[in-house]
């Protein structure tokens, strides 16, 4: 049915077989236009298309209205009239009840009305789809939001089979159920952004929408959800939106995309943050005033000009309260999601997805149109800063090194002559020389987490970033210290030896205040060296007394506020 112009605003997933359909029924719908078929009967292609034209033209007429009263047996029967009326006009599919021959020309509230008093004609008793029972239940809406206009939906399926009947009259549709040139709300809303709005065109047209019932449920979707690695964007068709409200769906996900949220939730919880950021978007939507909001979507007008970090620490203090909350995907799950879900024909995206969002962004934002509406401040603030990543966590390492251990300045002395000029080859000059006395060679600390939880990957990297980084520097050895339940004095180590002599201890927790304390009392270790402190965050509070920075995975959180950078290894 959903093929049909008259019923594309109606019909929703596939029907189901039930035991609450009369025995002699062939099926009922309810309020969210779940159709029920009995379980046993069979019947051809043309009567299937009748029965369910029937039920979709009580929905479309608000015969399933939870307003209304329950329909009694005049009600049903008048109801069962003004659909077979419809029906009989729009010559689709093949009744599967005797039909009388005359049908009542009255509305079906005054024949109710008037069947109630004289009773039902036995003509009438039996022309539904249910056996002489109610063809349709009321019940609870589980889409999102508020329950469809059912019957402004049906009015636009009536103009656009009008269209329709118009283009199979001019050739350009062999049959009114013909799909060419149907697009789903979704895709129309998705292809408005490409043709006009430039902000997010370069966005909508990288993006793919996958609108699959079983998907959606299967992964309790109920509006949308996104998958910035596979620039996919997952879509309930069943959620029961109108375009505008697609509209700002869209760009919703979108953005969640562009803006890398997945990746910047770092150590904190990923719902939560997932909430803040629907916050900061949605704000951001309204004020360029794309689409409309759907009904129960995430919004707070307090919030206004906050990042999505500074909301994520005001709602941390309110968990209960924010956790109840739904985002586009529902109550306690996010709609940004790590990694895209498995269907058929899915996307595969190369590497590089920073480099095409921030492209896609930049380029929206350098033709975005003035007309079309200003900007919210904080969402060009951080498109601006997308045009400006932040340093891999090596390069700010290597800023680190270059900034807190100088490398050793070459001094002049007679000690090694220079080569003699040519112009004067009797005078002789001094030659430079690094400085020979250890106190004088640049150095620097290392406190090196070496309990069971610490991750090979992360001491290889870290250690060999250090290493490089040390030579370069001219640094000839650094003092590390190994700790986990105790602290381990390995005293200075030849950095090329670093990456190569550590191994894991894995001797119980991680207390690595005493490493420090060691260091601070080490008499041949100088007061001004800097320390580098690897871990993966489960440690002890630390104070640290001297210059020092920290290396922890991606991902980690520290449970102190730490003084100095932190540079997270990914």
């Amino acid at each position: 049915m959903s093929a049909h112009p008259l019923f594309a605003a109606l019909a929703g997933g596939p029907p189901r077989r039930s035991d609450i359909v009369a025995t002699d029924g062939w099926a009922t719908i309810d309020t969210s236009r779940e159709i029920l078929v009995h379980r046993t009967r069979r019947a051809t292609a043309d009567e299937w298309a009748w029965v369910f034209a029937h039920l979709l033209i009580h929905l479309g007429l608000d015969h399933a209205s939870p307003n209304r009263p329950v329909p009694d047996r005049a009600a049903s029967a008048a109801y069962d009239v003004a659909v077979n009326r419809f029906l009989s006009a729009l010559k689709l599919g093949r009744p599967v009840v005797d039909l009388p021959a005359v049908l009542p020309a009255t509305d079906e509230d005054p024949l109710a009305r008037l069947w109630r008093a004289n009773g039902v004609p036995d003509e009438h008793t039996r022309c539904g789809v249910n056996g002489g029972q109610s063809d349709v239940t009321t019940a609870a809406w589980t889409g999102w939001g508020k329950p469809p206009d059912w019957p402004a939906r049906f009015a636009v399926g009536l103009s656009a089979a009008a269209t329709a009947a118009v283009d199979v009259a001019g050739g350009v549709r062999s049959t009114l159920s013909d799909s060419r040139g149907r697009v789903d709300d979704w895709t129309a809303a998705l292809g408005w952004f490409v043709s006009s709005y430039p902000l997010m065109g370069a966005l909508a047209a990288s993006m793919t929408v996958v609108a699959e019932v079983e998907l959606a449920r299967n992964w309790d979707i109920r509006v949308a959800a996104v998958s910035a690695v596979a620039g996919e964007i997952y879509v309930n068709p069943l959620a029961g939106l109108t375009p505008g409200e697609w509209r700002f769906v869209m760009a919703h996900e979108m953005l969640h995309a562009a803006l890398r949220h997945g990746e910047r939730v770092g150590g904190r919880d990923p719902y939560l943050w997932n909430v803040a950021a629907d916050l900061v978007i949605n704000g951001w939507l309204l004020e360029m005033g794309v689409g409309t909001m759907p009904e129960g979507a995430l919004y707070d007008a307090e919030l206004k000009g906050l990042s999505a970090e500074e909301v994520y620490d005001r709602i941390a203090r309110d968990l209960r309260r924010y956790r109840k909350l739904a985002t586009l995907r529902g109550v306690g799950l996010g709609d940004v999601l790590g990694q895209p879900l498995p269907h058929p024909g899915e996307a595969r995206r190369a590497s590089g997805l920073d480099d095409i969002y921030r492209r896609a962004l930049s380029t929206g934002l350098a033709y975005h149109d003035e007309s079309r509406g200003l900007l919210p401040a904080g969402l060009v603030e951080e498109i601006r800063a997308l045009e400006h990543p932040p340093l891999e966590w090596d390069a700010q390492l290597a800023r680190w090194f270059e900034e807190h251990v100088p490398s050793a300045q070459p001094t002049r002395s007679y000690a090694r002559a220079s080569r003699r000029q040519a112009s004067t080859p009797d005078i002789p000059r001094p030659g430079w020389v690094r400085p020979e006395r250890p106190e004088l060679l640049p150095t620097y600390g290392v406190v090196l987490d070496t309990s069971a939880s610490m991750d090979h990957r992360l001491l290889g990297k870290a250690l060999g970033a250090i290493a490089s980084y040390s030579k370069a520097r001219d640094v000839p050895a650094a003092r590390v210290v190994y700790c986990d339940a105790a602290p381990y004095d390995a005293g200075y180590v030849p950095v090329d030896e670093i990456a190569g002599r550590v191994r894991v201890h894995g001797r119980g927790g991680t207390v690595l205040q005493p490493a420090l304390n060691l260091l601070d009392h080490a008499e041949d270790f100088p007061r001004e060296a800097p320390v580098l402190i690897i871990t993966d965050a489960d440690c002890d509070t630390l104070r640290v007394r001297r210059t020092h920075a920290y290396l922890i995975p991606s991902g980690a959180s520290l449970p102190f506020t730490p003084r100095g950078p932190v540079f997270r290894v990914q």
